[in-house]
């Protein structure tokens, strides 16, 4: 399959991720938070959707919400211990992640949750999504939430922080 036909931009070829790449990340969220502030994360969470998802954000410029819904069913079904629906319509993709398998594997570890650690699902995919003319909007959070992919002009509100709940052990 030539590697544009793949839902993700990836050269590696396991089956499955590493669960414990979960300690680097809310461990890197906590360091960025604690040196530069909650707006200076926001902005690492906004340069890492642009910068290292750019292949996927090309993939979603160009193919829409069905390029949308393909990468995450197949990053979801990588990520060990998800549990996610990925549902589409012509207009808008939902996942509803019924466990994170981020926050379920901190927990099971016993890790201090970095408590606006779901916030990352809005700034990191919003920076992914906005060059295709869509937006995400995030409720929920804390090991289980519910995220919309849908077309900007749809939306006249901005995210509402308030309805990402924060993350806790």
């Amino acid at each position: 399959m030539p590697s544009s036909a793949k839902p993700l931009p990836y050269t590696d070829t396991k089956l499955v991720g590493a669960a414990d790449f979960y300690y680097a990340i809310n461990a890197t969220f906590r360091f960025v938070l604690k040196k530069s502030g909650i707006e200076g994360l926001r902005r690492y969470w906004t340069d890492l959707g642009a910068g290292y998802f750019a292949p996927v954000m090309v993939r979603w410029r160009t193919g829409g919400l069905p390029a949308v819904a393909a990468y995450w069913r197949a990053f979801f079904a990588a990520e060990p211990g998800a549990e996610v629906e990925v549902h589409q319509s012509s207009d808008v993709v939902t996942l509803d992640v019924k466990v994170c398998p981020a926050i379920k594997h901190l927990r099971a570890h016993g890790r201090e949750i970095v408590p606006c650690f779901c916030q990352h699902c809005y700034f990191v995919g919003e920076a992914m999504v906005a060059p295709a003319g869509l937006t995400v909007r995030v409720e929920g959070g804390n090991g289980s939430c519910r995220q919309t992919f849908l077309r900007h002009h749809i939306v006249s509100a901005p995210q509402d922080l308030a309805l990402i709940k924060e993350a806790a052990c």
